[in-house]
């Protein structure tokens, strides 16, 4: 495994991960109800594992949709173990 590699199948989901945390936090500034929160993230994961992992890095819509998922529901359970963990373990 060369340093593309790495970048390419690794830092390219963390750094998804962590702007679909972001976005969703957007979302929930502006009025989206908290409930609604993991949706958003399951479909932004969605959005982005197709249009990174199946268009632009031509690996297949169905490689897409696998990673959008993967990087949509990392984005929730990482958002509610951080969250979690701030509230003190409730």
């Amino acid at each position: 495994m060369d340093i593309q590699e790495l970048i390419t199948y690794l830092l390219t989901p963390v750094a998804q991960i962590a702007l679909i945390i972001g976005l969703a936090e957007v979302a929930k500034k502006v009025g989206f109800p908290v409930k609604y929160i993991p949706i958003i993230d399951l479909v932004l994961g969605l959005i982005s594992g197709i249009c990174v992992f199946g268009i632009a890095m031509d690996l297949g819509i169905a490689n897409g949709v696998l990673v959008g998922l993967a990087i949509g529901l990392s984005a929730c359970g990482l958002f509610s173990g951080i969250k979690n963990v701030a509230q003190g373990g409730k």
